[in-house]
């Protein structure tokens, strides 16, 4: 089955650059062995949004329902629902295989099956940190909340499900893309989600604050209640790696804490890889599915509660 999932494609992520030298994420160096490439598989830039493109008014239709439709009330009704994860049980194999079935048509960046991204990230990933077998899991499973868009997980909508995430409960900030939209929603006029805190308070950690809802948080509530062993830093980059506000363009840090800041470090490593690793090569599943399956066995039991 073919599932359109309306991307969003904005503005190249800026490169950030740190020293090497130890296994101190604040001492790695970005760019690793990894050359990033000057055009995605269809010579265009990548997330570019300000170039014109018969897309853009389906893009900017995406925010606007997505900007409109996501409130406080609605993620913490979508997180009681899902959050109780009696949709079925079954691996993070057999995720994977059934996300093979779809493909982003709308990705501007890749036109193949969720599992060719799936594995491009991580082999990449690997070949630059041979030794953070976490990070190549976190790479491979990173998009499983996508799952939610299958009908035997409620077929949600695409504005609940992709596109970048952002607080809800507090000011949205600025920087978000289509931020006018935001004016239609409700949380917008209401003093207990407006301002710059909101329900929140300074350093309170991103833990305790309510994200958008789509398949990051989707996937974090699955690998944290289930038990992963992975590291606070692989589920940080799982529940965050959409959230573009943050890690582009530094805003609401106000409502990190250190451990935030520190695993932080760690998302700017795998954002590059998560973005700039799509192409038109193809990894040879078979080859590489028995490192694979080591990991998730490693990591998490053999079957998931979703």
């Amino acid at each position: 089955m073919t599932i359109t999932i309306e991307q969003p494609q904005l503005d190249a992520v800026a490169e950030r650059k740190v020293t090497a030298g130890g296994g101190d994420p604040a001492e790695l160096v970005l760019d690793g062995g990894f050359v990033v490439p000057d055009a995605n598989a269809f010579g265009n830039t990548f997330r570019d949004y300000d170039k014109e493109s018969e897309r853009q008014q389906t893009v900017e239709e995406f925010y606007r329902v997505n900007h409109v439709s996501q409130t406080h009330e609605f993620v913490s009704r979508m997180r009681d629902e899902y959050g109780r994860l009696d949709k079925t049980e079954m691996s993070i194999w057999e995720c994977i295989e059934l996300l093979n079935g779809f493909i982003d048509d709308s990705d501007p960046d890749l036109d193949m099956p969720q599992i060719e991204h799936l594995l491009q990230t991580a082999e990449a990933i690997r070949k630059d940190y041979p030794d953070e077998d976490w990070l190549h899991l976190t790479g491979l499973i990173h998009d499983l909340g996508k799952v939610l868009l299958h009908p035997s997980f409620g077929e949600l909508p695409q504005w609940a499900v992709v596109g970048d995430t952002f607080p809800v409960g507090c000011a949205f900030d600025e920087c978000n893309v289509h931020f006018k939209y935001f004016k239609e929603n409700p949380d917008y006029h209401n003093p207990k989600f407006n301002t710059k805190f909101g329900v929140y308070s300074e350093g309170c950690g991103l833990d305790k604050v309510l994200m958008s809802w789509g398949h990051d948080d989707y996937m974090y509530l699955v690998a944290k209640e289930n038990k992963t062993t992975l590291p606070s830093a692989g589920l940080f980059i799982i529940r965050y790696h959409s959230f573009y506000p943050l890690h582009k363009h530094g805003a609401y840090m106000h409502l990190m804490n250190d451990e935030d800041k520190e695993n932080l470090k760690w998302l700017h490593v795998f954002n590059k890889y998560d973005l700039y690793s799509k192409s038109n090569v193809r990894i040879d599943v078979e080859k590489v599915k028995p490192y694979y399956m080591s990991l998730i066995k490693k990591y998490f039991p053999e079957k998931l509660r979703w």
